[in-house]
């Protein structure tokens, strides 16, 4: 990996600090390790399909950050972070708008009413998380970030997080606000990082639009610079040339989800033997 050069002035308003080196901070390396040892053996089951060392490390997160996690669910990335971040860094998660969900068939009443609670309750998670020497937290939806985070965050992170806002960009623009606010969030030089399930560019556009999962490098690239963000540089990390869905396949059919071959054993062993999915690995920054 190359490294990027960028002027002094970018180094005092700390974007150098953003940029993949081949110049590693060592004892930021030992603090992931330590931290990535720590983890329970549900989590460290999926570091071989999610490489968290080296795709943080490519991200270039850096303890003492303020890092916003975008949907970050039941904290599988979030754990890692609180306490990476460390006492002086900060980790906001973000869920998708409460206006999305009616647009999704599964979400009923109840699980609308639920995603309502959502902010409250990982926030109180994260902090058992983060015991005394991990990050503060916080957390909202997209619709409800405070003004006072513009201009203030260091790294957004989008783990397999831009489908489900693409699947129903046409029914309310919602990717497309939730970029633009994270343009707002982060400081000039502020970076952005995203593992998203990839389809091959030579799938539709129409299969590709998220619904499936997937989404085309291309078009997250496009959608990213139309919200005024520079690509920096892409990994093939968390590639995996083995996931090669047809026109009727989700990537829940794959590990971890299996949803499709619950009842069919012989299947299963099938998509276990792929592996998670293919995914590209890119890294943006905000303009100086």
């Amino acid at each position: 990996m190359k490294s990027l050069f960028l002027p002094v002035l970018g180094c005092l308003l700390m974007a150098c600090a953003h940029t993949p080196s081949d110049k590693p901070d060592t004892s930021a390396n030992q603090r992931l390790q330590s931290v990535l040892a720590e983890q329970d053996d549900a989590v460290k089951a999926r570091y071989p399909a999610r490489r968290p060392y080296e795709t943080l490390k490519f991200f270039g997160v850096e303890p003492g950050m303020t890092v916003v996690e975008i949907l970050p669910g039941e904290g599988w990335y979030s754990k890692i972070l609180v306490s990476y971040l460390g006492s002086e860094g900060k980790l906001i998660g973000v869920d998708y708008p409460t206006t999305i969900w009616p647009n999704f068939p599964f979400a009923n009443d109840a699980f609308i009413a639920e995603r309502k609670q959502w902010p409250a309750r990982w926030s109180a998670d994260a902090k058992q998380w983060a015991g005394e020497e991990g990050a503060q937290v916080a957390a909202y939806s997209f619709d409800q970030l405070p003004s006072s985070l513009n201009g203030s965050v260091d790294m957004v992170l989008y783990f397999r997080a831009l489908h489900g806002m693409a699947r129903v960009e046409e029914k309310g623009g919602f990717l497309t606000d939730a970029l633009n606010r994270t343009y707002k969030m982060l400081k000039p030089g502020g970076m952005v990082g995203i593992v998203q399930h990839q389809a091959r560019e030579d799938k539709s556009d129409a299969w590709a639009d998220g619904t499936q999962g997937y989404m085309k490098t291309s078009h997250v690239k496009r959608m990213m610079e139309k919200a005024g963000f520079e690509l920096v540089s892409e990994s093939t990390l968390n590639e995996n040339p083995k996931d090669q869905p047809g026109d009727q396949d989700g990537v829940w059919r794959l590990p971890p989800s299996l949803s499709t071959s619950k009842d069919n054993p012989e299947l299963q062993e099938t998509y276990k033997a792929i592996g998670e999915s293919h995914r590209m690995t890119l890294l943006f920054r905000k303009p100086l």
